[in-house]
């Protein structure tokens, strides 16, 4: 079985080589990670390339800074081109705890989850770094997303996922519309419209500590 995860960068240097070295210790059989950066002017890509003789990565440099749905959706493509069996979302900002990795994976497989989500919002989630005021906002805009879209999964919006093969080759990714932030919560409204089984498990979720959060006020607007 083949696990690959799908990484968007964006000036991420002070966290991508740490990052990698802690996703291949886990010691995961037949793991590769795809890369999507978007022509990150700190020299990411260029760490990137320095770890490819040592480890499994692929690289897709683009252009220019294109946004985190467009980025996921090359991502996807290739993934399932080179035969992932799973296929995970994943932040570079150690936002997602690469120790979480194996627990994603294996509730998956276990409980034959089309989706896992790492989840903030059932009993053992939480998340540390955040002031009160984004917490509330991120509650509220989560609360609306549900009602509205009627998703019974908690966390709309949590960026730590594991997919099924099945779900991503079955699903017309190039047709999801998003390309912000928001895209997290299409590419969920898809996955249960199309009937497959969405698991969430708990996870920590930690604010950034180095480099700068890529959240707009344009992601905000087309979230809602």
């Amino acid at each position: 079985m083949k696990t690959v995860i799908v990484i968007p960068t964006y000036n991420e240097a002070k966290n991508i080589s740490e990052l990698i070295d802690k996703i291949f210790a886990l010691g995961i059989a037949n793991l590769e990670i795809i890369f999507v950066d978007d022509n990150s002017p700190d020299g990411t890509a260029n760490i990137i390339r320095s770890k490819q003789n040592n480890h499994p990565i692929h690289l897709i440099s683009r252009k220019e800074k294109l946004g985190l749905g467009s980025a996921y959706k090359v991502g996807f493509t290739k993934a399932i081109d080179i035969g992932a069996d799973f296929i995970f979302e994943m932040d570079a900002d150690f936002s997602h705890d690469p120790a979480d990795i194996p627990k994603l994976l294996q509730t998956a497989r276990e409980k034959n989850c089309g989706l896992v989500i790492g989840s903030r919002k059932i009993p053992g989630g939480r998340i540390i770094g955040w002031s009160k005021w984004r917490q509330f906002m991120s509650t509220g805009a989560m609360w609306f997303s549900r009602k509205i879209l009627k998703l019974k999964v908690l966390d709309v919006t949590a960026g730590f996922r594991c997919f099924s093969r099945a779900v991503l080759a079955n699903m017309e990714i190039n047709k999801i519309n998003s390309n912000g932030y928001a895209f997290q919560e299409e590419l969920l409204y898809h996955t249960q419209k199309l009937g497959y089984k969405i698991c969430e498990i708990p996870v920590i979720f930690f604010d950034r500590q180095k480099g700068k959060s890529k959240l707009s006020k344009k992601d905000i607007i087309e979230f809602f």
